[in-house]
């Protein structure tokens, strides 16, 4: 597998990952109705920097790398990781996390913030943990789960 920076002729292999996850509502708060040009806008909005998973020519995953604050807090990175749901196990999510803290330090950033990380996406939750992340607070049902109601949203955060 191979991580490298997303060009436009990866449009296509990106949206069809960002569709289903946004139609399914479940682990991202970004609008479930989104078209291709809303969300590649977003994704793809400066200041991200937007990375490839591939293996053997095949987008596995993808995500962005920003600064999650302007100004006094643009030294914390913040990031959104999305995996083909066929690739899910694969060790796809795992590789771009280390991509993305690797790029981080490179990069000068001191810590990593996850905003929003939805408390019921237990494999995610699990993932980040492993990786020394931790849960700074939870906020009780601050998302709309499609089947679930309301669950709680957890900031995520480690130092670099």
């Amino acid at each position: 597998m191979i991580i490298r920076p997303a060009t436009a002729e990866d449009h296509n292999a990106i949206w069809a990952i960002i569709e289903p996850t946004l139609r399914a509502g479940e682990t991202y708060t970004l609008p479930r109705d989104w078209d291709r040009e809303a969300a590649l806008t977003y994704w793809f909005a400066p200041p991200h920097k937007v990375f490839v998973a591939e293996q053997e020519g095949t987008v596995l995953g993808h995500y962005f790398l920003t600064p999650n604050r302007l100004g006094g807090g643009a030294h914390v990175a913040n990031c959104g990781f999305m995996t083909d749901p066929a690739a899910t196990g694969r060790g796809v999510a795992r590789a771009m996390c280390t991509h993305a803290l690797d790029t981080a330090r490179a990069e000068g950033y001191r810590a990593m913030q996850f905003n929003s990380v939805i408390s019921t996406n237990t494999r995610a939750v699990a993932l980040w943990q492993s990786f020394g992340f931790d849960i700074m607070a939870r906020l009780p049902e601050a998302f709309l789960h499609p089947t679930l109601g309301y669950v709680d949203i957890l900031l995520m955060y480690r130092k670099l």
